[in-house]
C-alpha cells in the first residue's frame, strides 16, 4: 500500500494494487474514510489500521466509512474496520443492498477493450456482507469536512455516489470518473449514458481538488480538466 499526501494535515490517498482509498481528518481530529479497500486474508483493514497509526491517529478516531458504491474493491475491508473501531457506514439507498449481501452485484455492460481489465479486478476477494448504518441520497450532508453533500452519480452502479465538501473544494468521484493516463469517464458502468450525464454533474461542481476511484488526484487545474473530459463524452441517445 502506498500513502500519498493530498492537502497536508488533511487528506490522504491509501493506494492499493487494485483499489485506493481516501482518509479525511477534520480540525478535532476525527476522522473519515472514503472507501475502504477489499478484503481477503491478503486484504486491507490491518493496513488501513497501519496507515493511520503512521500518520499518528488513534484508529478509535475513524467514526464513519463512506462507500461510493458496491464494488468489491471499494467495499471489502469496511466490515472488518467497522467492527473493530465502531465506525459508522454509509452508502447509498439503491447501492446498500448488495453491499449488505441481500442482492447480486448489478452486472455491468462491458466495452470490448474493459473484458480484460475486469476480468483483473474479480482477482480480489468477494467483500463480505457489510452492514450499512446510513442509507444517504442525493442532497443529504454528512458531518465532516465542513458539511459533505452526497450526490447521487448513477450510471457506474445504480447507487454510485459522489462526496463533496465544498468548504474544502474537494470531490470525491468514486468510480465516475478515473484519472488513468488522462481523465476519463470511469469503466465498468452498468449504464453508459447515465454515467456520462453524472460526469457532467460532478464535473460542473468545479472543485480545485478531485479524488478518484482509480488514479492520481488531479490538484492544479482540476476543474478545468474535469469539465474538458466530460465535454469530449459523446451524448448518447
Amino acid at each position: 500500500m502506498d500513502l500519498v499526501e493530498i492537502l497536508p494535515g488533511r487528506l490522504h490517498m491509501l493506494r492499493f494494487p487494485i483499489g485506493q482509498a481516501y482518509l479525511w481528518q477534520d480540525a478535532d481530529g476525527s476522522l473519515t474514510l472514503v472507501d475502504a479497500g477489499h478484503a481477503g486474508h491478503a486484504g486491507r483493514a490491518a493496513e488501513v489500521e497501519g496507515a493511520l497509526r503512521l500518520l499518528g491517529h488513534d484508529p478509535e478516531r475513524l467514526e464513519r466509512i463512506v462507500l461510493t458504491h458496491c464494488h468489491r474493491d471499494h467495499v471489502g475491508a469496511a466490515e472488518e474496520l467497522a467492527g473493530r473501531w465502531g465506525a459508522r457506514v454509509a452508502a447509498h439507498r439503491l447501492d446498500a443492498p448488495v453491499i449488505r449481501g441481500e442482492r447480486a452485484v448489478p452486472e455491468p455492460v462491458l466495452l470490448d477493450w474493459e473484458v480484460p481489465l475486469y476480468r483483473h479486478g474479480l482477482t480480489v476477494p468477494e467483500a463480505p456482507p457489510t452492514r450499512i448504518d446510513r442509507e444517504v441520497e442525493d442532497g443529504d450532508v454528512l458531518p465532516f469536512g465542513g458539511g459533505a453533500v452526497v450526490v447521487h452519480a448513477p450510471g457506474h452502479t445504480p447507487g454510485s455516489i459522489g462526496i463533496h465538501l465544498p468548504e474544502h473544494g474537494v470531490l470525491f468521484t468514486g468510480d465516475c470518473v478515473a484519472a488513468v493516463g488522462q481523465v476519463m469517464l470511469g469503466v465498468f458502468n452498468t449504464d453508459r449514458g447515465q454515467a456520462q450525464a453524472s460526469f457532467r454533474r460532478l464535473a460542473a461542481l468545479e472543485p480545485a481538488v478531485a479524488c478518484f476511484g482509480h488514479g492520481d488526484p488531479l490538484t492544479r487545474n482540476t476543474a478545468a480538466a474535469l469539465l474538458a473530459a466530460a465535454a469530449a463524452e459523446p451524448v448518447l441517445p
